[in-house]
Order: structure tokens, then C-alpha cells, then sequence
């Protein structure tokens, strides 16, 4: 995997590409602090120079070395996750199980109106708060803006793009692929588009690639988490994320806004009694001092630091609070897709340990850790690599990713709700644990998920054998 994602990089390099990354990433951040630089932009501008001058005219050769051994070493490995899923039938003795998905926005067009929560006390679309909750038209969730004020729509806003959604599609896919070192006719082709692209057009194609991305990732992930339960009902949360090369100033207003909102959005899910959900995201100390290094905020590295922690511990504390308050939810996220230790790197939620909540690394189709998933606090490993599901508009698409790891998590615990609605949450939390199979790396053991064996634990334990 390393080898292949070695080579899909040296493909898609150029020097437009490469110029273009610093010109609309780095030069926008110089020109604020005169100069002035951290250790990482620092070092990602050494790096930058050796790619132009070494790498780059070496590209073509390192490409066909990594050609060779690839195809000398081809594997063909197993899918074997066919045989551990459980698909619940439409007559059997269930219950309705309410669950959330956490994300960047669903299609809730995309699913029978059966499996989607419905506020009874809401009138669609008349733009009132009809049962004076404090949310406008929340008939099937709420939504919160990038700037974390109460929106209506459900689905991440594509505005201008939404011409385009077919051809980022395929750029979204082909971009997915990459990262997961899959060599696939979508990845060929963004390979090809981002070796030719011109250095002033870098940043616009980018950004939209995000936007795109943010439009599709919710409702890909609540296409994985209702697979087969027709009792699992879905509510919404939204958030926003940004998309831009430059990212959002960070403020203590926003902050503490976010922290509102967050601390809103778990009470919310509390109230209409959801007993499971997917957080596929997070936020970290490293990218709020980021942030603030993009926009010269702090005189000195130690005054950004500061103002990073404070920052940091606002929505993080206010996070972390609000999960620990909702004991009657099982809180599932994703690792994430860095290759990092979250713990070290003060990544939430994922670092968190916390009765109710299990974060989710990836597997491949056999089983096998990916090169991308991170590491430090995982609970368990869910399939994250060429997932297929839904994306805005109707279409299926496999995606790869610990995003598409962790709603595999909630999907088994929707079913063993439906199954058993009295479960608690460290009872539901136990059986998925349990029932995961343990697999010995070269230096740790891992579980993985396994939806029959969690579901033959709950007979059991419903029969008292």
C-alpha cells in the first residue's frame, strides 16, 4: 500500500501543482507575518524545494521502479466481510432503533420516509418553529452553519458546483482512491488532471474538490449506517466544515459559539431519545495553531500556543462534557485518516476515553490495518477501504477512509437496538466489542468488527444460555 500511494503521488506531481499548492497555502500566510514562519511551513518549504529540484526530474524513472515491483508483488486478498453481515428482515421481531448521523449534511431524499425520524410536532417548510424547540422546520434534524448559527437545510449547500456534481463525482472518487492507494480508472484520471493543471487555476480546483467533498461524506456515511435494518430511523445533525485553502480565522467568538453548538447538538439528540451516533470528523491543538499562523494572529510562536490552547479547550472541554452528560448514548467516531497517535496529537473526539463512546479505525477487504488510518486510542477496526453507498443525487459510490469505518460501528448498533431496545449503553457497547475478533499485528492486538458474532451474543444472552 505504501509503495502504490508512493507511486499515485509522484503521478500527480507537477510543477504547477507543487508551485500552485505554496502559492495559494504558504504565500498568503507570508505575506501577513513578513516573512516570519513556523518549524512546519518551514519545513514543507524544504521539502518543497527538494521535490522541484531533485524529485520532480527524477519522477519518471521513480515511477516505473515503483511499476515494477508493484506487479511483481501483486496480492489478491480476500473479502471478508460478505460473511460477517447481517441483514434484518423486514418481519422480524424488532423495534424502530433511533440513530444519528453527525456530519456534513444528508440527502434525506435517498431513503424510504420510514427509515427517517420525523418531529411530529414540526410543519415542513412552512419556516416556523412550530413546536417552539428553538429549531426552524427540524422535521427530520437540525443544521448549523460554518459559523454555528441555526440553519434549516439539512444538506451541505453546493451552490455554484451543483452544475458539476457528476465530474467531481468521479474527482472526489478518484481522490479517495488515491489516498487509499487504490488504482482505479477515477484515480487515473485525476492523476492526469492534476499533472496538467496550471499553477493559478491549483487553488479553485481544489476547493472545490472540499466543497464537494463536504456535499457527498454525510450522506455516504448514513447510507452505511442504515444498510440493512428497515427498523433503524435517521435523525440529522449538521455541521459545516470549511473548505478553503486558507482556513477560517480562528476567534474566541467562534469558539465559543462552536462550543454551543456542540453542547446544542448532543442536548438535541438527547431529547428525541437517539441512542446511537456517528461523529466522522474531529478537530485538533495542531490545526487551530495552523489556523492562527495563517492569519498572523499572536505576536510571538508562544502567544499563537496559547491562544491555540485556549481555543482548543474551549470546544473540546465542551465536547467532551456533553458526551460524558448523554450516558444513554453510545458515541461512535472515526480514528481519523492521518497515520498519526490522536492521543498525542490531541485529536477529538477520538482520543477520548469515555464509558460511551468507541472509536474506529480501518481495515482493508481482508482485515488488514491501512497505511492511512490513525492509531492511539482505536477500540475497534470496521471495513473502511472501497465502501459502497449513496452519494447526493442517487448515486452509489465506493469511498475509502476511517469515515467509512466508523458507521459500520453504528449500523450493528442499530440492529442489535432494534433487536433488543432495553439494551444500555454499556451493554450495547459490550456486545460490539465482544463480539469483534481479536488479530495479533507485529506489535499489538487488534478487534474487528463482526456483525453475526455481536448478534449470536444477544441470542444468547436474550435465551439466558
Amino acid at each position: 500500500d505504501n509503495l502504490k500511494q508512493a507511486k499515485g503521488s509522484s503521478e500527480i506531481l507537477s510543477r504547477a501543482l507543487v508551485l500552485g499548492s505554496i502559492q495559494s497555502g504558504v504565500e498568503p500566510v507570508l505575506e501577513k507575518t513578513g516573512g516570519e514562519m513556523s518549524y512546519d511551513i518551514a519545513s514543507r518549504l524544504v521539502g518543497t524545494s527538494f521535490t522541484l529540484e531533485h524529485y520532480l526530474p527524477l519522477a519518471p524513472v521513480v515511477n516505473e521502479a515503483l511499476s515494477a515491483v508493484i506487479t511483481a508483488n501483486q496480492v489478491q486478498k480476500p473479502d471478508i466481510w460478505g460473511d460477517r453481515d447481517v441483514v434484518l428482515p423486514i418481519d422480524a421481531d424488532a423495534e424502530s432503533a433511533l440513530i444519528a448521523v453527525w456530519d456534513s449534511g444528508v440527502d434525506t431524499s435517498l431513503f424510504p420516509p420510514e427509515q427517517l425520524w420525523r418531529n411530529e410536532g414540526e410543519v415542513p417548510a412552512n419556516n416556523r418553529d412550530d413546536d417552539k424547540n428553538g429549531y426552524v422546520d427540524d422535521v427530520h434534524g437540525i443544521a448549523w452553519s460554518l459559523h454555528w448559527d441555526s440553519e434549516r437545510r439539512l444538506l451541505y449547500p453546493i451552490g455554484e458546483l451543483a452544475d458539476d456534481t457528476s465530474e467531481l463525482e468521479r474527482q472526489s472518487k478518484g481522490l479517495s482512491d488515491i489516498v487509499a492507494a487504490v488504482d482505479s480508472e477515477e484515480a487515473s484520471e485525476l492523476r492526469k488532471k492534476l499533472s496538467a493543471l496550471e499553477q493559478d487555476k491549483v487553488e479553485g480546483f481544489l476547493e472545490s474538490l472540499r466543497i464537494y467533498g463536504n456535499y457527498s461524506h454525510g450522506t455516504h456515511v448514513s447510507g452505511i449506517a442504515l444498510a440493512g435494518n428497515p427498523f433503524a430511523r435517521l435523525l440529522t445533525v449538521r455541521m459545516t466544515f470549511g473548505h478553503t485553502i486558507i482556513p477560517e480565522k480562528p476567534t474566541l467568538e467562534l469558539a465559543l459559539k462552536e462550543a454551543d453548538g456542540l453542547k446544542a447538538s448532543v442536548d438535541y439528540m438527547k431529547a428525541q431519545g437517539v441512542r446511537a451516533v456517528n461523529m466522522s470528523w474531529g478537530g485538533s491543538l495542531a490545526g487551530i495553531e495552523a489556523a492562527l499562523e495563517a492569519h498572523d494572529v499572536g505576536d510571538t510562536p508562544e502567544e499563537r500556543k496559547a491562544l491555540a490552547r485556549r481555543y482548543y479547550n474551549i470546544t473540546n472541554d465542551a465536547l467532551r462534557g456533553a458526551i460524558a452528560d448523554a450516558e444513554d448514548i453510545l458515541f461512535i467516531t472515526s480514528a481519523g485518516n492521518s497515520d498519526n497517535d490522536v492521543k498525542f496529537d490531541e485529536f477529538y473526539p477520538s482520543s477520548y476515553e469515555l464509558p460511551n463512546i468507541l472509536s474506529v479505525g480501518a481495515v482493508d477487504q481482508a482485515g488488514q490495518e491501512t497505511s492511512f488510518t490513525s492509531l492511539g486510542k482505536v477500540d475497534i477496526y470496521a471495513n473502511g477501504f472501497e465502501v459502497d453507498s449513496y452519494v447526493p443525487g442517487g448515486s452509489r459510490q465506493k469511498l475509502s477512509g476511517t469515515s467509512m469505518a466508523s458507521p459500520q460501528v453504528l449500523n450493528l448498533a442499530g440492529k442489535l437496538l432494534a433487536l433488543a431496545p432495553g439494551l444500555s449503553t454499556a451493554e450495547l457497547r459490550e456486545l460490539i466489542l465482544q463480539g469483534a475478533d481479536s488479530r495479533q499485528l507485529e506489535e499489538r492486538e487488534i478487534r474487528l468488527l463482526n456483525q453475526k458474532a455481536s448478534m449470536t451474543l444477544l441470542e444468547r444472552r436474550q435465551s439466558g444460555s
